[in-house]
C-alpha cells in the first residue's frame, strides 16, 4: 500500500469530546447526543439521493478510550432473526436489518478496517477486514464493543448506540487532533441487493459497501 493512498471522497465530520464514559442504553436524548453533528445517510450508490421511509442519521463522540456512536432510523416493518439469543455473535446480520460502522484509525492502510454491526434486536457482529489478505476477514476477532438498542413502534423507530474501544483497534488513545477514516451504512429490507433500501453515509457507488477508497473522514476536536 502507497504510504498516501487515494481517497475519493470528501466527506467529513467533527467528533466532540465528552466527560467521561457510559454504558450503550440507545436513548438519543442524553445530553451526549444534543451537541454532536448528526449526519444524514443517503442511498448507497446515488449522492444526495435519499430514500423515504427510512430516514438515518448518525452521530459520533469520543473518550480517549472510547468511540460511541448514535443512530436513528426509520422503518417500514421490522426484519430481524426471530427466537434467537443476541448475545453470541451472529454470522450473516448484515441479510436483516442492521447498522453498521466500518473504522480505520490508520488511514494511511486503506485496505485495513474494522468493521461493527447491530441489529434492531440486539444482535451484533464485529469483524477485521483486510483487503490485502485472504480470506479477508477475521471473524473471530472480538472487539468486546457494547451496544443497545430501542424500538418506538409507534413512531416506527429504532435507536442504536455503540460504544467501541480503541484498544481493539490498535489505538492507545484518542487525542485531538486525529483523523480517522470511516463510513456508516444502514441495510433495511430482504432479499436481494437491488430490493433491499441500502443507505451510506459517503455512496461507495458500487454493490458492495467494502470500498475503502470512499471512506469519509472524521476529526476529533479538542
Amino acid at each position: 500500500m502507497s504510504p498516501n493512498p487515494t481517497y475519493l471522497s470528501t466527506h467529513q465530520a467533527l467528533v466532540p469530546p465528552l466527560p467521561g464514559d457510559f454504558d450503550p442504553d440507545a436513548d438519543l436524548g442524553k445530553p451526549v447526543w444534543r451537541g454532536a453533528p448528526w449526519l444524514t445517510l443517503g442511498h448507497y450508490r446515488k449522492p444526495g439521493r435519499t430514500i423515504p421511509g427510512v430516514n438515518t442519521a448518525v452521530a459520533a463522540a469520543y473518550t480517549p478510550s472510547r468511540l460511541y456512536l448514535g443512530y436513528r432510523c426509520q422503518y417500514f416493518e421490522m426484519h430481524c432473526y426471530q427466537g434467537e439469543d443476541p448475545g453470541p455473535e451472529r454470522w450473516l446480520l448484515w441479510d436483516r436489518d442492521v447498522v453498521e460502522a466500518f473504522v480505520n484509525p490508520f488511514p494511511r492502510r486503506m485496505n485495513t478496517y474494522w468493521e461493527f454491526e447491530v441489529a434492531p434486536n440486539n444482535q451484533w457482529i464485529d469483524l477485521a477486514i483486510d483487503l490485502d489478505r485472504d480470506p479477508v476477514t477475521d471473524a473471530g476477532w472480538d472487539s468486546g464493543f457494547a451496544h443497545a438498542t430501542r424500538v418506538d413502534e409507534d413512531k416506527k423507530e429504532w435507536s442504536c448506540e455503540m460504544s467501541i474501544p480503541a484498544g481493539a483497534m490498535g489505538v492507545a488513545s484518542i487525542r485531538p487532533g486525529m483523523e480517522w477514516r470511516i463510513n456508516f451504512f444502514r441495510c433495511d429490507g430482504v432479499g436481494e441487493i437491488r430490493q433491499r433500501r441500502l443507505l451510506a453515509w459517503s455512496p461507495p457507488l458500487e454493490d458492495s459497501f467494502h470500498v475503502p477508497s470512499r471512506f469519509g473522514t472524521i476529526l476529533f476536536q479538542p
